[in-house]
């Protein structure tokens, strides 16, 4: 086992023994699904360190093999993959030695700036085996709601290495929190003098005290935030909730808004709390998606946040005191079966052809029909929900959620008549380039490519057939627009050979930029 293994496993033995056995037997294909996820990044990003990546296969390598050549010379073997695979892989060989722990490997590639990033996969790895574990003694659902499905997501991000990565989260605290082990998490309120805090949009009543604001707060950041911040909770426990795909984010039991809390610790690959920008945009910003779905005839919902506040700590607000209310799912997907498309599962869908048909059609044109007025969505696993009539299981609508993510194009949202939002600078980018990695990076990188990979199980001739079927809905979508330069110029990108996707590896290296990091992959929809 790896350090951050034998720590998970003792701590499994005190706080679960029931779940030390089935723990230790999940670690080898954790291991090696995070393996995969690591491989799929060194294949195709662009990393220091790294001589020459070569994409789905090398020249001279033996048929459905790839090789790595590291800048000091060494090479390293393994399967041959395109970007958009699924699945893990057991073993990578390295200076003539089958490697088979992600953290271990990556250690002994010594690519600059990776030290933390070793860390960051172990933890990865000990944190989906125990996912795996638990969910795999959950009983079946008698009722699938929304928050069931959300939860039914284990081993989260297809192609983050880092998909499982907590640091500062005990195990007693992933098995209390964390959506896949399926908790109800009760959250804590701290007060807040109002006139002491940054609001948008009207706050509830319910969550005030004469001139204070009530602020939800979640338990982990009661615990491990709060006291460094010289504040103490009003109310302990006070709203029970379901924690969602995201962890911070949580569905009342009793119904109502969401709640988007802040949980500052990295998570994947960010820190999760809230920025006062965040709390200034959200309402604005809901506004103009809203607007902008309305003139597409809602082909694509738009899940509003309804307020936000941020409070002051330490004499300026604070990231680490906020929190958002948003639409809740059932207010917006008027009935169906409704889930993430991070949640599709293979055995949901009769005819895969004839799902995504139907998905592709309402996903594109709503997508590109909003990126032509001016609004580029993430529209990646997590933040696209699907409404699946009950009787054929086909997707009948599309919600989008987790609003902060979009980039709006200032001269597009003029050219279309509508008024630019007042919203953040980092929103906004008039870039074709910016809005087509934004959307398509997410769409079709990771929407469409995870499905396709879900569906066809490695079958490269079925895959074509599914990207030919995605195809022809993108250009439905793009004949149903108004011609004009933009339409064309994102037509002319979505059929380039490449595709500009995130370079998730790249962007947890220390010394990376700040925010998003990009790669270039070929694009699955080249002329077909």
């Amino acid at each position: 086992m790896g350090l951050l293994e034998e720590q998970f496993a003792a701590e499994l033995a005190v706080v679960r023994p029931d779940l030390s056995a089935s723990y230790a037997a999940a670690l080898p294909d954790a291991r090696a699904a995070v393996l995969g996820r690591l491989w799929r990044s060194l294949l195709h990003e662009s990393l220091p360190g790294v001589a020459a990546s070569p994409g789905e296969g090398s020249p001279g390598s033996p048929a459905g093999q790839a090789v790595v050549v590291l800048s000091d010379g060494r090479r390293m073997a393994g399967p041959a993959r395109l970007p958009y695979d699924l699945g893990g892989v057991p073993a990578l060989w390295l200076d003539g030695r089958p490697w088979t722990h992600p953290a271990d490997l990556l250690a002994a590639l010594r690519l600059p700036g990776a030290v933390r990033l070793v860390e960051d996969l172990d933890n990865s790895v000990a944190s989906l085996a125990l996912s795996r574990a638990s969910a795999a003694t959950q009983p079946p659902a008698t009722t699938a709601t929304p928050e069931y499905y959300e939860q039914s997501v284990v081993d989260g991000h297809p192609y983050h290495p880092c998909c499982r990565n907590r640091p500062g989260v005990s195990v007693a605290e992933q098995l209390a929190y964390m959506p896949e082990h399926r908790p109800v998490v009760a959250l804590d309120l701290v007060a807040v003098p109002a006139a002491d805090c940054l609001v948008s949009g009207p706050w509830p009543a319910s969550l005030t005290d004469g001139d204070r604001l009530l602020l939800p707060v979640h338990p982990w950041q009661t615990r491990h935030v709060l006291p460094d911040l010289g504040l103490r909770p009003y109310a302990l426990g006070a709203i029970p909730a379901h924690p969602l795909m995201s962890v911070r984010t949580l569905a009342p039991l009793d119904g109502g808004p969401h709640f988007k809390t802040a949980f500052t610790t990295r998570m994947t690959s960010d820190v999760r709390d809230i920025s006062p920008g965040s709390i200034r945009d959200c309402v604005a910003l809901s506004d103009v998606l809203t607007d902008l779905s309305a003139r597409l005839g809602g082909r694509l919902h738009m899940a509003r946040y309804l307020a936000g506040a941020a409070a002051t700590a330490k004499g300026e607000l604070s990231a680490d005191v906020s929190a958002m209310l948003r639409e809740p799912t059932p207010a917006v997907t008027r009935g169906g079966v409704v889930l993430p498309v991070a949640a599709v599962a293979r055995e949901m869908v009769r005819d895969p052809a004839e799902w995504l048909a139907v998905f592709a059609r309402l996903a594109l044109a709503g997508a590109l029909g909003l990126l032509a007025l001016g609004a580029a969505l993430e529209a990646h696993g997590q933040n696209l929900l699907i409404v699946m009539d009950g009787v054929r299981g086909l997707p009948t609508r599309l919600v989008y959620r987790d609003l902060a993510d979009v980039r709006l194009s200032p001269a597009r949202l003029t050219r279309n008549g509508i008024e630019v939002p007042p919203v953040s600078d980092r929103l906004l980018s008039d870039d074709p380039a910016v809005l087509h990695a934004k959307l398509y990076g997410s769409l079709v990188g990771t929407t469409f490519g995870s499905l396709i990979s879900l569906f066809c199980a490695g079958d490269r001739a079925a895959e074509s057939r599914l990207w030919a079927v995605v195809a022809g809905a993108a250009r439905e979508a793009f004949d149903a627009l108004p011609d004009g330069p933009d339409v064309r110029a994102d037509r002319d990108a979505l059929f380039g050979p490449h595709l500009t996707v995130k370079a998730h590896l790249r962007a947890q290296l220390d010394g990376a930029p700040p925010g998003d990091s990009w790669t270039k992959v070929p694009n699955p929809l080249y002329a077909i």
